[in-house]
């Protein structure tokens, strides 16, 4: 029987999800996208050369490799064309290699503009969204109001779309003062996907099981990270969908008795973009050069700057109470450490192992409410001046740099079995391979 392995971030996303399953997918036949939307941005580095993918899973790279978005998630018609002619355009062959499930949600215009003006309305208290109608997508989900792919191909789509806008377009006039959208323009911008999208429509649950009956290897890629997950992140501020392991099922119709290996993507610093709580935040403004300088170290040696958005990404020390819990949660078999370089030439580097909280403190509370009481409890070690850049052995590490690795592990119980000191494909230690272990 071949391995199911699922990949996926334990922060708050950014961790460097797509360079490691660029790199595992090797061994797959298939990867699968089963929560998200092109919100998130998984950027890849081969022989120098940058791409940068929002809703194809990172496998499309790989020739022979199949690739899945599921209907958990939220597809933009739009931006996924858009991907697929990019990647086309640079000689990547999509046809007969990519396939959306019939059952996932669309975005249309209306979910973008919703998006748009409820951040607009929040103010000083908006979320940080990217505004690219994910949340109203999610919602009309939940709400059972949601227009599917399939939808999309079948007739009726206008008797469909119909009470849907008059919904949206009372919400818009009426409570955010925005402009409403014209029925007509909208249902042309539907009508004019779906044609392009019919090559791609496939029964994805049905195809990832003949897969797995068949023994073949396959790969499940999350999207954002376990802090932003809906029920178990930083709420409010996190985003629409369960990004945890268990969002594979949900997502995929994949049962969880077919996993073998959960790999969470870890990043040797913390970091979080938008807004909402940020423990060991040490707080840097790129545009006033102003602030902390390790802020500024890390946020300037690891180039953080959202792949999908380019807004500044807030930097801080690892925090390894969180780290923990998304180890909990997600049933972790094991860590890959992410951006170790960026901690080279730093004399010292601290680590959050433990909260302290005022006396109101709601024990089990993990909402933004509660991190807003927290205050972090740092352990300090030793830094290095040595480069970590591109190495592939661990004997090749610095002293102090190992000594920090296993430090990590102690505190979040969980091996590290990969660890990436640079961009690229090969500036990679695999220690313990998902698909081998």
């Amino acid at each position: 029987m071949g391995k199911n392995v699922v990949v996926l971030g334990s922060q708050w996303g950014d961790e460097g999800k797509g360079k490691i399953v660029d790199i595992l997918t090797e061994h797959c036949a298939g990867v699968t996208r089963y929560q998200g939307g092109h919100n998130a941005g998984h950027t890849l580095v081969v022989g120098g050369k940058k791409t940068v993918l929002h809703l194809i899973p990172s496998g499309i790279l790989h020739p022979k490799v199949k690739c899945f978005i599921g209907h958990g998630v939220v597809v933009a018609p739009d931006a996924l064309l858009k991907e697929i002619g990019v990647l086309q355009d640079s000689g990547v062959t999509v046809a007969g290699r990519l396939f959306v499930s019939p059952n996932a949600p669309v975005i249309l215009p209306h979910h973008i503009a919703l998006d748009q003006a409820r951040e607009a309305h929040r103010g000083k208290l908006k979320i940080g969204t990217t505004g690219r109608g994910i949340g109203p997508a999610y919602e009309d989900k939940a709400a059972r109001r949601s227009l599917k792919v399939a939808d999309l191909l079948a007739p009726g789509l206008e008797q469909k779309l119909a009470p849907v806008l008059d919904y949206y377009n009372f919400l818009l006039t009426q409570y955010y003062k925005a402009e409403a959208l014209d029925p007509a323009e909208v249902l042309k911008a539907a009508n004019s996907y779906a044609e392009s999208l019919r090559p791609y429509v496939l029964d994805v649950t049905g195809k990832l099981h003949e897969l797995r009956e068949a023994g073949e290897n396959l790969l499940f890629e999350g999207a954002q990270g376990t802090l932003l997950d809906v029920d178990h992140g930083t709420y409010p501020y996190v985003t629409s969908s369960n990004t945890i392991a268990g969002g594979v099922c949900t997502g995929s119709g994949f049962g969880p008795l077919h996993l073998d290996y959960v790999l969470g993507i870890t990043k040797a610093y913390t970091t979080r973009v938008g807004s909402g709580p940020f423990p060991t935040e040490l707080v840097y403004d790129v545009a006033s050069d102003s602030g902390d300088p390790i802020g500024k170290h890390l946020g300037v040696n690891g180039h953080e700057f959202g792949a999908t958005t380019g807004r500044q990404r807030r930097c801080g020390w690892f925090d390894a109470v969180n780290v923990r819990r998304a180890v909990q949660i997600n049933s972790m078999s094991g860590i890959c450490l992410t951006k170790l370089d960026v901690l080279d030439g730093l004399s010292e580097i601290q680590i959050c192992t433990a909260y302290e909280y005022s006396e109101d403190h709601i024990p089990g509370s993990y909402d933004a409410a509660s991190f807003n009481q927290a205050t972090p409890v740092y352990e300090t070690m030793p830094g290095w001046s040595e480069s970590t850049v591109g190495a592939t052995e661990l004997s090749q590490l610095p002293a102090n740099a190992q000594a920090y690795i296993k430090r990590l592990e102690e505190l979040v119980s969980c091996p590290i079995t990969i660890i990436s000191t640079g961009p690229d494909r090969v500036e990679t230690i695999i220690l313990d391979d998902p698909f081998k272990a």
